[in-house]
Parts: structure tokens; C-alpha cells; sequence
């Protein structure tokens, strides 16, 4: 048996999950930030306890735990290097797990895990490489080539969102400006929504919908409203597709993956963000004779964080 923990800015989910990669049971606990790491670590561990606890065996049993965090984790010292969502910089964490359980402990970032848990039993299974692309407020990757997990030299290798794909109107959180998470995130289909309609396209089915109110606005109204036919949010639509095209091609040209899952709060779109993916790959790659790795959507869901980590301890061991 193994445990995987998601470690996020909102909650701490912590599963027990069997070689399988079968959830067996999964307990949670908000995160809340602002009181630092020791009293959250403190948190991880009794999680554990009490899903060893619930499922009624021993810490023995348990051959590793592994822990998903939103940032980066040096893999030799189990130490957080930075995590913004939580404000942790150079955080031990491998060391105080282990002294408190016995049991082995491996770190790595979350959308890296998270893309381990749809190679094991998701989308990317049965191929020998992929990338995930995890598509919400920002984006986030995971790279498995040859069965194991690749983020290389520093561990910032699956940082897909911040390779630079053009000049944007408003600078990353990284400091830099035009990095494909300003193109191809929520974030970004909100803020390029907001833009369109303050510099006076209100012509618009969003109006209605957000009552008129721009801080209203979110993705799904958005991406609803391009299904209705509307002008402006098709334009959204198609520029996040363009974008998502871009990087997924850039990518291409360095790791020629088998496949590209989409997964996070935007890939719910569907067919509707794919398909125009899919279409805006095929017309930008530059091999035209030759295939582009299958674009598929993901199919783990919010489980994938804590099967994952789960798996990366099976793979440390």
C-alpha cells in the first residue's frame, strides 16, 4: 500500500492507495496557508494517521508515502525550494514526515504527479511518453519519457507554462511577459475576455449573463457562450486554442511525446477547446507529412493529485 498527499493552497488531500492504483480511501483538511509550514506539516502527518487508521493497517504496510506540491521540490533533500501558493521557500519537508512515520518520503510538484497518475491508469496509458498539461488558473506539466518522470537537471523541466510564446498585454507572476500561461490558462481567457469588453465590444451575450458585471465573469460562462454562436467568445476561445497550439507544437519539437493530455478546470470544456486544438496543431506544425502525438482529454479528475503521489512513491522504492 501506498499514500499519496496533494499538498494545494485550499485543502490537503491525503489518499491510501494500493498497487493498482485503486483509491481505497482519502481524508481531507483545508490547508490555510498564513500559518506556515510546521503547524501544515503537523496536518499531513495525523492525515496519514487516520487513513492508516480508517483502513484498518499498520504504518508498516505502507511501503512510502508521496507528497504533491504546487512548486518546486529538490528530489535529493525531500526540501521545498518554493511553493507561492503557500509562501514556503526552502522548507524541509521529506525530513520531519520521515522522523514522524517511519516511512519512507518522496516530493515532487503536483501537475508533474498528477500526469504520473494518467500515464499509470489514465490517458497516457499504455504509452511510453506523454505530457499533461494541467489548465486552470495557470498551467502546470507533467513529462513522463520511458516510463519515469522527467523534470530535469533542476526540476524545473515540466514548467510548460512558462515557456515564452509571445508578447502579452500583462506580465507573468514569474516576472516575465509572454509566457504561455498568460495566453492559455483561465486566468487568461478571463483577463482577454475583460479586455475586449472594456475596450468597448459590448455587443455580447456575456453582458447578460454576468448581469453587467464584469467580476462576474468566469470560464464557463465564456466558453458557454461560444457554443451559443457569440462573436466575442469565440474570439476568447480561439485564442486560447491558438496558444495552447503553440506550446503543445513547441513541446513537439524538443520531446515528440505520444500524446498530450489536457486536464485541469478548463480541458471540462471539451470538445469545444480540443477539437480547435486538435485542428490549430495539425495547421501549425511544420513536419506536415508527419503525425503529432494524440491530444486527449484527461480522465482522472480531482483523484489524479493523490493517485499520483501514491504512484511516486511506488516508483522511488
Amino acid at each position: 500500500m501506498f499514500i499519496g498527499v496533494d499538498l494545494g493552497g485550499t485543502n490537503i488531500a491525503v489518499g491510501l492507495v494500493d498497487g493498482k492504483c485503486k483509491l481505497k480511501c482519502q481524508k481531507s483538511r483545508p490547508t490555510k496557508p498564513e500559518r506556515g509550514p510546521e503547524p501544515i506539516i503537523r496536518n499531513i502527518i495525523n492525515l496519514i494517521d487516520e487513513v492508516i487508521d480508517h483502513h484498518g493497517i499498520t504504518k508498516k504496510e505502507v511501503r512510502a508515502v508521496g507528497i504533491g506540491i504546487p512548486g518546486l521540490a529538490d528530489p535529493k533533500t525531500g526540501d521545498v525550494i518554493q511553493c507561492v501558493n503557500l509562501n514556503w521557500t526552502h522548507v524541509p519537508l521529506r525530513k520531519p514526515m520521515e522522523e514522524a512515520l517511519g516511512i519512507p518520503v518522496f516530493i515532487d510538484n503536483d501537475a508533474t504527479l498528477a500526469g504520473l497518475a494518467e500515464y499509470e491508469i489514465g490517458s497516457m496509458k499504455g504509452k511510453s511518453s506523454g505530457v499533461f498539461m494541467t489548465i486552470g488558473t495557470a498551467i502546470g506539466g507533467g513529462i513522463i519519457i520511458g516510463g519515469k518522470i522527467h523534470t530535469g537537471y533542476s526540476g524545473i523541466g515540466s514548467e510548460i507554462g512558462h515557456m515564452i510564446v509571445g508578447e502579452n498585454f500583462y506580465d507573468c507572476n514569474c516576472g516575465n511577459n509572454g509566457c504561455l500561461e498568460t495566453f492559455a490558462s483561465g486566468t487568461a481567457l478571463i483577463k482577454y475576455t475583460k479586455k475586449l469588453i472594456e475596450e468597448g465590444n459590448k455587443n455580447t451575450i456575456i453582458m447578460e449573463k454576468i448581469g453587467g458585471d464584469i467580476d462576474n465573469l468566469n470560464g464557463k460562462i465564456i466558453f458557454d457562450s461560444a457554443e451559443g454562436g457569440d462573436e466575442l467568445a469565440n474570439k476568447a476561445v480561439d485564442r486560447i486554442a491558438k496558444y495552447l497550439a503553440i506550446g503543445i507544437i513547441n513541446v513537439t519539437s524538443v520531446i515528440d511525446p505520444e500524446v498530450f493530455v489536457l486536464g485541469g478546470g478548463i480541458s471540462k470544456a471539451g470538445p469545444i477547446l480540443l477539437d480547435r486544438v486538435r485542428k490549430e496543431v495539425l495547421k501549425r506544425r511544420y513536419f506536415k507529412t508527419l503525425p503529432v502525438g494524440n491530444i486527449e482529454l484527461a480522465q482522472l479528475g480531482n483523484e489524479a493529485g493523490i493517485i499520483g503521489a501514491a504512484m511516486l512513491g511506488r516508483h522511488s522504492i
